[in-house]
């Protein structure tokens, strides 16, 4: 079992943070700015794919300039 694998499927706002290593504050922010990916909006209450949200972070490390 690989780390992202101990975060469930649908993560929670909390969940989300601890994986992209920020903060609750932060997750709210690039989501009202539309900037993450696989958002379920039940309510109030804002999901996570858990899988969508790994590829997208993989992507954004590809794409990174290399130093």
């Amino acid at each position: 079992m690989n780390q992202v694998d101990a975060f469930p499927p649908l993560m929670t706002v909390d969940d989300a943070a601890a994986l992209l290593r920020t903060t609750r504050k932060g997750i709210y922010n690039m989501n009202d700015r539309g900037v993450l990916p696989g958002v379920i909006r039940i309510g109030k209450r804002l999901l996570f794919d858990r899988d969508q949200l790994v590829q997208w972070l993989r992507q954004k490390i590809a794409s990174s300039p290399k130093e």
